[in-house]
């Protein structure tokens, strides 16, 4: 990553301490930590603090300079000598800038320029009578040429094409409990398992299917990262499709929230890096394959018309997806939002990778040298490389978890047709926009009236 050049266009104020830090270093938290909000101090809606960028689309051009703009105001009104903590940098990575400034009446302007493709983010963070604000703004400097870095293996196809056949030697042994009280007259709701890659290995899901007799196209949802219960999807039957939701841990979906809490704390805390030094063994592995079983357990359905098959998700849900897409060839289209789990490599390159960033201490990387050799095995980038099935994609510049940077980083090297939603303004989650937008592209890819 080439270094951020900063200009400070204060007037008349200047900032008061740090100066540059090198870049490149582990990422420092996703936003600023905020001080707990007491009680008795209730938020004022009419505090605006404000970035804004000179460009109103946020892109630039490597060598241009983005003028980033802080503001702060109550009721339209200018707030005059507020002290505002300021973080400007690289994507995600530690910031160039750290700084503490006073806000005039006019505000304060940074300006930043990147010498390579990336994405370049100023945080403001300032307190108003004892209440906390925070804001973000995200410049782009030509996105569409960031260059993948994680390396594809030789075996890449051979190998899962081996884990899904072997998966495959276990009947799927499906079990449906219909679940009266989420049914409807037109919509019948189950609560269902199959087997995965081994015996005692399970998927569950959330499984929505028409009551009207025919055979209808599919939806599978595949889930972001956590511990959590799954919900269906009754407005989609109701449209005439099957939909299916998944978990990934084995476990039910249809439980007490209490029990996917004390998961997440215990038994499946930090379950992504499981075994990572283990190619044959990792976590993810019978993941994948559950995925893919996933799709096998959709074709069995009676209702099913045996070819118009969808696969979505966000997140650690859009990297999924691309695995579905890469590996299934019986998937039609694909709509994946802030994809995880991809670029890992990035850090080796000084920038940062999507989530859950596997290598971004490297200082440490002797140490991490068989957790390299899988890692490019189960990369969302080789995924990504290898789909053949039209998609639509979407995150937005704010993301500080799945960065921007890992998010283009797949997008670009996608050969197959793509559509791209971008909501620059946008964090870790889908728009309602882009969530209508992702919708509509399915249902007219499955042929189904929206």
């Amino acid at each position: 990553m080439a270094a951020v050049l900063l200009l400070l266009v204060a007037e008349p104020v200047a900032l008061r301490t740090a100066a540059a830090q090198q870049i490149g270093a582990q990422p420092p938290p996703a936003t600023t930590p905020v001080p707990p909000r007491p009680a008795s101090v209730p938020r004022d809606t009419s505090v605006h603090l404000l970035i804004t960028l000179d460009h109103p689309d946020w892109r630039y051009h490597v060598g241009d300079s983005a003028r980033f703009h802080l503001s702060l105001d109550r009721g339209g009104r200018p707030i005059q000598g507020a002290m505002v903590r300021i973080q400007l940098g690289p994507d995600r990575m530690t910031p160039t800038l750290r700084d503490t400034a006073q806000l005039t009446p006019s505000g304060l302007t940074l300006a930043a320029t990147l010498a390579e493709p990336g994405f370049v983010r100023t945080i403001a963070t300032v307190e108003v009578n004892g209440v906390t604000y925070s804001e973000r703004a995200t410049a782009a400097f030509d996105p569409e040429q960031i260059v993948a870095t994680t390396p594809m293996p030789a075996d890449f196809m051979e190998f899962w094409q081996r884990a899904i056949a072997s998966a495959r030697k276990m009947p799927l042994d499906v079990r449906m409990v219909r679940l009266a009280g989420r049914s409807t007259p037109e919509v019948n709701v189950y609560h269902i398992s199959f087997q995965n890659d081994r015996a005692g290995s399970r998927i569950y899901g959330m499984l929505s299917v028409p009551t009207k007799p025919g055979k209808y196209p599919a939806i599978l949802t595949v889930p972001g990262a956590g511990v959590r219960p799954y919900f269906p999807r009754v407005d989609l039957a109701k449209k005439g499709v099957i939909h299916l939701a998944i978990g990934i841990h084995g476990i039910p979906v249809d439980r007490d929230s209490l029990l996917y809490s004390e998961l997440r704390a215990t038994a499946l805390k930090d379950y992504w890096a499981y075994r990572l030094e283990d190619r044959d063994n990792y976590y993810y592995k019978r993941v994948y394959v559950g995925v893919i079983r996933a799709g096998d357990f959709i074709f069995s359905l009676p209702q099913f018309d045996g070819k118009n098959y969808a696969v979505e998700g966000g997140s650690q849900g859009g990297a999924l997806t691309f695995v579905a897409g890469a590996l299934d060839p019986r998937v039609t289209a694909v709509a994946a939002s802030h994809p995880a789990l991809g670029d890992q490599f990035a850090f080796l390159h000084g920038r940062t990778s999507g989530w859950p960033f596997m290598l971004a201490d490297t200082a440490h990387l002797a140490a991490k040298a068989e957790k390299m050799v899988t890692i490019p095995y189960y990369d969302t980038v080789n995924f990504a490389r290898m789909l053949k099935v039209p998609g639509i994609y979407t995150w937005g510049f704010n993301d500080t978890t799945v960065p921007p940077t890992a998010s283009y980083a797949i997008y670009n090297v996608i050969t197959a047709a793509k559509e791209v939603d971008i909501v620059k303004e946008a964090g870790h989650a889908r728009t309602k926009e882009q969530s209508d937008r992702v919708e509509g592209f399915l249902l007219q890819r499955l042929r189904v009236q929206p």
